[in-house]
């Protein structure tokens, strides 16, 4: 099983909004800066999770995305699943048609295995992550790495005026 960029991306843009918006609501333009994702896919990523009911769009000045529910409660697996990530490890798609219309020599091998990566998915929320000292150190680091760059940008605006 490989997680695609699509899930990937999900589950990091999701991450970065639980991390910056428990004050205020989070652009997609910041989100995209801080974490180097296209901000059309992110564009595509956030109509499949509004769709799935893990964010909720903020119009207006200020305006932006929030969580729709507390990040102990939106698990991986449930980002997973709203942009139609597969979570599945079997070459037929679960369909026991791998071989000649039947399930090959491996299929229930890898069906466990699915079986496992989604428990294991199922069982860590936005909540958890946001607890890991890890995930601290590097929203920090970024978010110093964003404020650089913005503050060498406004300077030389400055200069040019």
């Amino acid at each position: 099983m490989r997680l695609t960029t699509k899930g990937r991306y999900a589950v990091t843009a999701m991450l970065d909004l639980a991390h910056h918006s428990q004050k205020t609501p989070v652009t997609l333009t910041e989100i995209a800066t801080r974490q180097t994702i296209s901000l059309s896919y992110l564009e595509q990523l956030f109509a499949k999770l509004r769709k799935g009911k893990m964010v909720t769009g903020v119009r207006g000045p200020g305006g932006g995305y929030r969580l729709s529910r507390l990040a102990k409660k939106i698990s991986i697996a449930d980002i997973v699943d709203a942009v139609n990530e597969p979570l599945d490890s079997t070459k037929c798609g679960g369909k026991e048609n791998c071989q000649d219309s039947q399930p090959c020599l491996t299929h229930e091998l890898w069906t466990g295995l699915s079986h496992q990566i989604r428990h294991y998915l199922e069982n860590i929320s936005l909540g958890d992550l946001l607890e890991k000292e890890h995930v601290s150190s590097v929203a920090q680091r970024q978010d110093q790495k964003i404020e650089t760059q913005f503050s060498g940008f406004r300077r030389e605006k400055s200069a040019v005026v």
